[in-house]
């Protein structure tokens, strides 16, 4: 089963399926209440195997599979740095918060930080800097990981010119960094333009279905696939952003205190 419904309903419906026996897709996040991650792990724990696929997409995109390839290969050397933008064309709504942004938006880079390197954020701080308008301004985040590495973090859901999804990885022999992929480029009026798109559906879709196909594996022989995120990894990326909205709301340093990871994750 695909739960793709409003955020807040991920974890009840999730609970749910796992009650029936059901394998579950369920989209980010698995929540944004940590105590409801916490419920969902110990319902798929209570019955022995793994039941939980959570809508990481990244993980299965290709400008990301060929970093982690370059990592793994020793091509960069010992990872320092992972630079992430992540830009919307507008916020979907007026009332749209900083806090959700980091809620929101940025799990996608918070769960590809710690697959491509290995690594659980340990300490966050977050910044805004201030609009002209009464618009949400962009959010950026600096992090700390437990294998003393540095990942940004931009979010801009108001970058008004088009969807825009952008990382490099920087190590210490060389760098890699995805690309934009476009079809065509225009050269008239002296000028040269290459056309964005407007939401994520376009630049995503090869991943999205690649990660269905895991899935339909999931679902055919129990066993998670490499590449997906678990339970653990939703809440792992849950408490981060959790803890960036309380980083926001001090403009300090605040520390990501995470649970023991359970042995049925590892």
């Amino acid at each position: 089963m695909i739960v793709a419904s409003p955020d807040f309903t991920h974890a009840p419906y999730t609970k749910t399926l796992i009650a029936r026996g059901k394998r579950v897709l369920c989209e980010k996040p698995l929540s944004q209440q940590i105590d409801e991650c916490l419920d969902v792990m110990a319902a798929e724990q209570a019955t022995g195997a793994p039941h939980i696929m959570v809508g990481f997409m990244r993980r299965y995109d290709r400008a990301y599979l060929d970093m982690r390839a370059a990592l793994a290969q020793g091509v960069l050397g010992r990872a320092l740095m992972m630079h992430n933008f992540h830009r919307n064309l507008a916020t979907p709504y007026p009332s749209f918060t900083g806090a959700m942004a980091i809620t929101n938006s940025a799990p996608h880079e918070f769960d590809i930080a710690r697959y491509l390197l290995g690594v659980e954020v340990t300490v966050i701080t977050a910044h805004q800097p201030k609009r002209s308008d009464d618009v949400v301004a962009p959010v950026v985040m600096v992090m700390e990981t437990s294998d003393d590495q540095l990942i940004m973090v931009e979010i801009n859901n108001n970058a008004a010119y088009g969807y825009d999804v952008r990382a490099e990885l920087v190590g210490e022999l060389g760098s890699i960094s995805t690309n934009k992929v476009a079809h065509s480029r225009l050269d008239a009026r002296l000028s040269s333009a290459i056309q964005y798109d407007e939401d994520w559906r376009g630049h995503y879709h090869d991943a999205y279905v690649a990660q269905n196909r895991d899935f339909m594996r999931f679902v055919q022989t129990g066993l998670l696939p490499e590449a997906a995120a678990s339970a653990w990894d939703g809440y792992a990326a849950a408490l981060v952003a959790d803890t960036g909205v309380r980083a926001l709301r001090s403009g300090g340093k605040e520390r990501v205190e995470m649970i023991e990871k359970p042995a049925f994750y590892a």
